[in-house]
C-alpha cells in the first residue's frame, strides 16, 4: 500500500512530462503551420489539443473561450494528428494507459481518453501495456532528451 501511495504520484508526474513534451512539439509545429495567426494562437492550440487528448480541458478563461471559438480547428487537428505526428503514438499510448490505471486506482473509471485516442488512430493497440518501471524509464529518457534539446536551443539563442 505504501508503495502504491508513492507510485501513483510518480506516474502522474511522468504523464505530465509527456504532456509537456507533446505540448512543446505541437506548439512549434503550429507556429509554422499557423504563422499568419496572432502570436498566442499556436501555444493555445497546442494546449487545447493536449488537454483534449488527455481528457483534461482547461475550464479557465481565456482558454475556455479559445477552445469554444476554435472547436473546428481543434477537431481537425485531432483528426489528422496520427498522420502528422506518428512519432507521438508510443508516448501517447503509454501515457494514456498509465493515466487510466492511475485514475482507476483513485476510483475514477474513465476510459474516454483511451477510446478517443483509439478512434483517432493514436493508440497502438498491439503495444504491450507498460509496467510502471518501463513507463518511468521511458519518461526519464524523454526528460533527458528534452533537457538536452532545451539547453542546446537556449544556448544558441
Amino acid at each position: 500500500m505504501q508503495y502504491e501511495m508513492k507510485l501513483i504520484p510518480s506516474l502522474r508526474e511522468g504523464i505530465h512530462l509527456v504532456k509537456m513534451v507533446l505540448y512543446k512539439e505541437l506548439r512549434y509545429y503550429f507556429r509554422e503551420k499557423y504563422a499568419s495567426r496572432e502570436e498566442n494562437f499556436a501555444p493555445r492550440l497546442a494546449g487545447a489539443l493536449v488537454n483534449e487528448l488527455f481528457g483534461t480541458p482547461n475550464q479557465e478563461e481565456p482558454f475556455l473561450t479559445f477552445s469554444r471559438e476554435n472547436r473546428n480547428i481543434i477537431q481537425e487537428e485531432l483528426r489528422i494528428m496520427a498522420a502528422d505526428h506518428p512519432q507521438c503514438k508510443i508516448l501517447l499510448t503509454d501515457a494514456l494507459r498509465v493515466q487510466f490505471i492511475c485514475d482507476s486506482q483513485e476510483g475514477l473509471e474513465n476510459s474516454s481518453a483511451l477510446s478517443q485516442a483509439s478512434d483517432l488512430g493514436l493508440l497502438i493497440a498491439e503495444r504491450e501495456f507498460p509496467l510502471p518501471n518501463q513507463f518511468m524509464t521511458l519518461v526519464r529518457s524523454l526528460g533527458e532528451i528534452n533537457a538536452i534539446t532545451h539547453h542546446t536551443s537556449a544556448g544558441s539563442a
